[in-house]
């Protein structure tokens, strides 16, 4: 079955080199990461699929006037790399209705792009208000899988992704927008049924209007009513998955006003689609998506930027789930959280920049009622790393510890098991997806080098354990797997992953993992032999 994969190369190359892109190699840099990411929307080379995951909304302002973004995509979050933004910045961002074409067009030094003319066409005269972007992105990924926590068991599976997205973006000079973009996921080749992320046919995945309501200091304040992705931070609770096959996304009203110093957001929706979690599959693989009413996600979320490489978050968000669910974290749970990050260079004796410090952390309190149950529960992260810019292949090597509390007494009258919501877990609890941030402890030493602008390679191991004995194993999906109690040996992971960007256009990914299960499994699980995953993932973006 891995003639899939080599099949997949040669049939996007060869369809790349029909379309004559050109490469310029100078242009492309590796994304930074969460960890060392000071305000760089700029360089986001793909990672997981080449592509995004992990931005904030922007207002449909002049794209000149943009302001970095204070999000991180998928691919920055994995690669961890704290360099310096580069002229031309990529105009792809993980969220297409951010995308920036307006200030790489006006950039004499940006390369030319396969789908570039599709963009910023005024629809009229020279002085007409409308004008309208067209674009996507085709992604192909071959999947081998063993032994994964994953259901139905234990097993060796190959198995083919394919995704299409197509977007239309009409802009009403500064006052008004209208988004629209279809995603059609399917799977095949599979010997297990699909997951919910796995498979969604032609629907609708963003389709909202925004309306200019003020300006404050040349700063619009905007209103956004409709279908919509959401992504803030880091991803670690909000991200709507590129990982997946299907991409999440919410349906309802958001207010956002992004200054040079202040960007705010408010927003009240319900979840969409499978990968937001709305279930079963059944009713949504072949159907029309529908937003769940039963539940609700809302928030605040502030970000401060400032002239120096520093970052604040701070954020609320209200998940109100009714419907129960036994062993689940869900009822209605108020997440309050904060984010810092910084970078800090190192000079030698000519004060050339030999290194780059980079540190963040990230924590975040739950308190509500869960079925009953008093909710208060938590997480913390750190990650400090450092980049030898002066050394062949300017490697980076960085510490990760990460903590998801459990809930201690399962019968009694407090939940503590903490809620990620809806996170971008494929990058910080292991590629291979075995487990969710619930009741977890997660140490990791990470290794990032960069052998030419458009190579990338990342080296990454984990010791997994519970942080609460008495509790559940969770899962990627955030599901209790095996029986209560047992060890707390969860096992490790290794993983390695190696990025080709040839362009903004087209990328191509290949990952390989192993996961060595502790004693938990086998005593709590079903034994399993050692987990393996291996991938191939193109994508092309125009």
């Amino acid at each position: 079955m891995r003639l899939h994969a080599i099949f997949s190369l040669a049939l996007m190359a060869t369809t790349f080199s029909a379309l004559t892109v050109k490469a310029e190699p100078d242009q492309i840099e590796l994304p930074p990461a969460p960890s060392a990411l000071a305000e760089s929307e700029e360089n986001q080379l793909a990672l997981t699929e080449p592509a995004e995951v992990f931005q904030s909304v922007s207002q449909p302002a002049p794209e000149n006037q943009l302001k970095p973004e204070v999000t991180e995509s998928e691919d920055e979050i994995i690669f961890d790399d704290p360099a310096p933004s580069k002229p031309a910045p990529n105009p792809y961002k993980p969220l297409f209705f951010n995308n920036t074409f307006g200030a790489y067009l006006g950039n004499p030094s940006s390369p030319y792009l396969f789908g570039e003319e599709l963009k910023m066409m005024c629809l009229g005269d020279e002085c007409s208000p409308y004008t309208l972007s067209v674009g996507g992105e085709l992604r192909h990924r071959y999947m081998h899988e063993q032994n994964r926590l994953r259901p139905g068991g234990p097993i060796n599976t190959d198995y083919n992704l394919w995704r299409w997205r197509q977007y239309f973006d009409l802009q009403v000079s500064d006052v008004a927008r209208v988004y629209f973009e279809m995603l059609d996921g399917s799977i095949f080749d599979n010997d297990l049924p699909p997951l919910g992320i796995d498979i969604n046919r032609w629907n609708i995945q963003n389709a909202f209007v925004d309306v200019k309501l003020h300006e404050t200091d040349g700063t619009p304040g905007w209103f956004r009513y409709g279908r919509q992705e959401l992504l803030y931070g880091a991803q670690r609770l909000v991200s709507p998955l590129d990982w997946s096959n299907t991409r999440r996304n919410f349906e309802g009203f958001k207010y956002f006003h992004h200054s040079d110093s202040l960007r705010i957001d408010a927003f009240i929706t319900n979840p969409v689609n499978t990968a937001a979690g709305n279930v079963p599959l059944s009713q949504y693989d072949n159907g029309r998506d529908k937003p769940d009413t039963s539940t609700t996600f809302s928030g605040v979320y502030l970000s401060f930027l400032s002239d120096s490489p520093q970052l604040i978050d701070l954020y609320y968000l209200w998940l109100r789930d009714e419907t129960v669910t036994a062993n689940r974290p869900d009822g209605s749970r108020h997440t309050v959280g904060a984010r810092y990050r910084t970078t800090s260079e190192v000079l030698d004796a000519c004060c050339d920049v030999t290194g780059i410090w980079d540190f963040e952390t990230e924590g975040a309190y739950q308190f509500g009622n869960d079925n009953g149950q008093r909710v208060s529960a938590g997480f913390f992260t750190s990650v400090l790393g450092h980049t030898w810019t002066s050394l062949p292949w300017s490697p980076r090597l960085s510490g990760l510890f990460y903590y998801g509390s459990g809930n201690s007494n399962p019968g009694g009258t407090t939940n503590n098991t903490f809620n990620t919501l809806y996170p971008l877990g494929h990058a910080y609890w292991g590629i291979i997806d075995n487990l969710s941030g619930q009741n977890l402890y997660d140490y990791s030493l990470q290794l990032n080098a960069k052998p030419s602008k458009k190579v990338g390679l990342v080296g990454a191991f984990h010791w997994f354990e519970k942080a609460t004995a008495n509790d559940f194993l969770y899962n990627v999906a955030g599901a209790p797997t095996g029986t209560l109690g047992g060890s707390r040996d969860i096992g490790q992971e290794l993983d390695l992953i190696g990025t080709y960007t040839f362009n903004p256009n087209f990328n191509i990914q290949a990952g390989y993992s192993w996961f060595w299960y502790g004693s938990f499994v086998g005593t709590n699980i079903p034994p399993r032999n050692t987990a393996t995953q291996f991938y191939v993932q193109t994508t092309l973006r125009f």
